[in-house]
């Protein structure tokens, strides 16, 4: 087991936020399907999943077959689903809806990065926020520091990580005053502590089986993060491929089972405290149109579907409103209209996690009305 060690300069806070974002626009009315509204079989008669396929939540909605991995966790209270949710976007193109829902509106960077911002106990690690990836997510532009990383052999010096140099980095930093010498110091820290996980070849805790496929590998690097308690705050990841356009169920049912399959494995991996201590949000720039096209697919909509998954909420249940599919309740052209916005679901999650930070602040121009069953 790897050890434990605090690299950020505040005590480590225990509460860490996971954002998961699904890159195409993923069909909430196929991820959590309202099976007791006829409204969707009127307007799916061919692609529209069975009662008796679904896993039923409540006698209303159910979960789609392939995220069977992460009934258990619904059950135990620590899952929960928002519907018809999303943001104020009319565009249905996915990089203008994208970059207004990562950066919370039309305010310069990201949400999540003035988040981190604005709290007062955040930290100057450079390990304080994490992108699992190849690049920066636009919810984390204007972070106080973040680093990007497909792996976590991807943070180090390479080819310089010798001895001899990270000693000379470490005299130099620790004769610098002020910030830029704290700046250096943290960093090192940084390094040694991953370069201590990256060669941890421990299984993951409790049985969890992640697989191979990259957003699975992605959650097992950022339950290693957060078992080692160097400090993250926040952790973004997306998975992609929910442009469903066409013969939907055939181009979905992957990402649908990594998702389902990665959550189930990370909340295995964490157990107990550490899961408590952990809120992971999954969700998406738009939903799909409610009717079904010509090529058994779906077309760019409005509403969609979150989930919520940890200790930090009310879990084993639907928040928020639903109108239902009615041709009269739809919005536009036939859209799942959006009724709660993400704003709403977003803003009390991180109250919980620090109850001083102004959500103003966080999400400028905007007026909050929070899910009350989620604050």
């Amino acid at each position: 087991m790897a050890s434990t060690a605090i690299i950020n300069d505040n005590r480590d806070t225990e509460k860490t936020l996971v954002v998961v974002f699904l890159r195409g626009g993923a069909d909430g009315l196929h991820l959590v399907t309202p099976h007791a509204d006829d409204g969707y079989y009127r307007a799916r008669p061919t692609i529209g999943l069975k009662k008796n396929e679904l896993l039923d939540i409540d006698g209303f909605f159910g979960l789609h077959p392939n995220l069977s991995a992460i009934l258990p966790w619904w059950k135990e209270g620590k899952l929960s689903a928002i519907h018809a949710v999303g943001s104020e976007d009319q565009t249905r193109s996915h990089f203008e809806a994208q970059d207004f829902m990562e950066h919370g509106g039309l305010a310069a960077g990201g949400w999540l990065g003035r988040f981190l911002r604005v709290r007062p106990d955040a930290g100057e690690s450079p390990l304080t926020a994490v992108a699992i990836g190849s690049q920066l997510p636009e919810c984390l532009r204007g972070a106080p520091s973040c680093a990007a990383m497909q792996s976590l052999q991807d943070f180090g010096l390479g080819k310089y990580a010798k001895p001899a140099f990270i000693q000379e980095l470490a005299s130099m930093y620790g004769s610098t005053p002020d910030l830029l010498g704290t700046a250096g110091a943290l960093a090192l820290a940084a390094l040694k502590k991953i370069e201590s996980l990256t060669n941890d070849r421990s299984a993951p805790a409790n049985g969890a089986q992640y697989g191979n496929e990259t957003f699975g590998q992605g959650m097992k690097q950022i339950a290693k993060l957060l078992k080692a308690r160097v400090g993250v705050q926040a952790v973004a990841i997306s998975l992609g491929g929910w442009d469903s356009h066409l013969t939907q169920s055939s181009v979905i049912n992957s990402p649908i089972l990594q998702l389902g399959n990665g959550l189930a494995a990370f909340a295995q991996d964490l157990g107990g405290k550490l899961l408590d201590h952990t809120t992971v949000i999954v969700m998406t720039e738009f939903g799909r149109r409610v009717a079904e096209n010509s090529a058994g697919g779906t077309d760019h909509g409005l509403g969609s579907a979150m989930f919520l998954l940890g200790g930090n909420h009310q879990g084993g249940r639907m928040h928020g409103t639903w109108s239902g599919l009615a041709s009269t309740q739809l919005s536009g052209p036939g859209d799942l209209p959006v009724i709660n916005n993400y704003r709403n679901v977003l803003a009390p999650l991180l109250t919980k996690i620090s109850p001083s930070a102004p959500m103003n602040q966080v999400f400028p121009d905007f007026s909050l009305e929070p899910i009350s069953s989620l604050s």
